[in-house]
């Protein structure tokens, strides 16, 4: 059951009776365009017997429109200095809920485009489907009569024009959203690496996108002995047997850029030796959404196809289990590429199965049209501690803060709501893992947690660097490498609840869009 969409139809007529109520997103009914002016009225009558109304979502009767029921959601005030067009999902998201709690199934959402906000209506829809999403596993147990929330959703466009561009992208990006979601957020037997690998090669069967999966053990432990390692209890357990999916995306044209992604997959987080005591294991499962977002970001270019672009991916799908035969502090490991790495604390795994892979891409990155490497990771709490639990973070090396990368990002995530908070990486941070002895050239962590270590979401990215010899390929050198760490820990989602998705609005607006939206 991959890349089930919530179907979508578009609409320029606010009282089609095809659906069965109206949605309604937008500030206030004091600003809605002449195309809605049947939605005033009502809500003006309303507004006479209750003050508050655009402080919580209502249901009103209204004979004519679709139903005869209109929910009207206000976003609040949209204008002040802390506002952003995450109000327009918010809202959408809590007006979808009213009204399949009031019974509709097939709701007509109606988001006029705010003049401040070029991309609210998209923002508007995106939050409904979000809302509409059904779990993997709710789907495959078929709990439900369809694997949907409701019949359909629709979309009210002021014209013609609109409707079918904004239904197809509304849907490119779900579609995304939605692999992430299923990858992401399923438990860790439902998507443990095995069943990941299945998962990715039915999304991407006869797609523009080359999947090749490696199993062997042998071969990891040759090729990446640090992801190798962290595998190495969970080895013992048939279904939990590590696996590295590769991904490929080449688009029709001469290649202009080259993105290059490695994703932390790890299926369930024990801690290993350096167990999770006290209650803190609880929602491990969740690790695994950097290699979901990976996966994710596919799937929107399989479904847009951009040109002139070529995207590797690796995801690292890794169980972090903790026995007799599981790696523990003060192993000493050689990297990929060479550098003797000193284990400090095993629940540091998230950095380890992504290292290698980041040699990997390194090497290849040589050979291929303008590069720019990232790790996309749920790698520290320090993330949630130091930005809130809202944030993505990236953080630039060298040569990719000299061609604005993350302050580009930022503004990427700015327009579909999918929000960026930026770091630095310091010197600090690479002294910070600097072998402590003559044994070791690299410290791989120390023994606190991160939220408890001084620039903890900084320090692993300096880490990534080191032990992958991208230390080689900075400002410095003749072949200076763009390389980008992302840390979503605070913005991949709530537990218990449901994964955002998050960051690859923003990769797609960032890399895909430009030309589309």
């Amino acid at each position: 059951m991959t890349g089930i969409v919530q179907p979508i139809e578009w609409t320029t007529d606010c009282k089609n009776q095809n659906f069965d109520g109206i949605v309604l997103v937008t500030q206030s009914h004091d600003t809605l365009p002449s195309e809605l002016e049947c939605l005033k009225a009502p809500l003006q009558d309303y507004s006479s017997v209750d003050s508050g109304l655009g402080e919580e979502v209502v249901v009103l009767k209204v004979p004519g429109l679709p139903g005869n029921r209109l929910v009207f959601a206000s976003t609040g005030p949209v204008n002040r200095d802390y506002d952003d067009v995450r109000r327009f999902s918010d809202a959408a998201v809590n007006g979808i809920k009213r009204a399949m709690k009031a019974g509709m199934q097939s709701p007509l959402l109606v988001c006029p485009t705010h003049p401040d906000y070029e991309k609210s209506t998209l923002v508007a829809a995106l939050g409904a489907l979000h809302a509409l999403y059904m779990p993997l596993e709710v789907r495959e147990a078929n709990l439900k009569p369809t694997p949907y929330k409701v019949c359909v959703l629709g979309l009210w466009v002021a014209q013609q024009a609109q409707g079918q561009n904004l239904v197809d992208l509304a849907n490119a990006l779900e579609s995304g959203r939605l692999a992430c979601r299923d990858i992401g957020g399923s438990d860790p037997e439902r998507m443990a690496a095995p069943h990941v690998a299945e998962y990715v090669q039915e999304l991407f069967k006869d797609s523009p996108v080359e999947v090749v999966v490696m199993s062997d053990v042998k071969a990891l432990e040759k090729e990446y002995p640090c992801l190798a390692a962290v595998n190495r209890c969970a080895n013992a357990v048939t279904r939990h047997q590590a696996r590295v999916i590769k991904l490929q995306y080449c688009g029709e044209g001469p290649v202009q850029k080259t993105l290059m992604l490695v994703g932390k997959g790890i299926t369930y987080d024990t801690g290993g030796a350096d167990i999770k005591a006290g209650g803190f294991m609880a929602g491990m499962h969740r690790d695994k959404c950097g290699a979901a977002a990976v996966a994710g970001f596919f799937q929107i270019l399989a479904k847009l196809k951009p040109k002139h672009l070529k995207v590797i991916g690796s995801m690292a799908m890794v169980r972090n289990s903790v026995g007799a035969d599981c790696y523990v502090a003060d192993e000493l490991l050689v990297s990929r590429a060479g550098r003797r790495v000193r284990v400090g604390n095993t629940d540091a795994e998230g950095r380890m199965v992504m290292v290698d892979l980041l040699c990997e891409m390194k090497e290849k990155a040589v050979r291929e049209i303008s590069p720019q490497l990232f790790t996309i990771a749920t790698l520290t709490g320090h993330a949630i501690r130091a930005m809130g639990p809202n944030y993505s973070i990236i953080m630039d090396n060298g040569p990719a803060h000299r061609t604005g990368n993350a302050a580009q990002w930022q503004k990427s995530g700015e327009l579909l709501g999918d929000l960026f908070e930026v770091s630095s990486i310091r010197r600090e941070d690479y002294d910070f893992h600097k072998g402590k002895s003559e044994y070791e050239d690299i410290l791989q962590c120390n023994n606190l947690p991160s939220s408890a270590t001084p620039r903890g979401h900084q320090t692993p990215a300096a880490f990534l660097v080191m032990a992958s010899g991208l230390d080689k390929y900075g400002v410095d050198s003749d072949r200076p490498l763009p390389y980008s760490h992302i840390d979503i820990a605070g913005s991949s989602g709530p537990f218990p609840g449901v994964p955002t998705g998050a960051p690859i609005l923003a990769m797609a607006t960032n890399y895909i869009l430009p030309n589309t939206l």
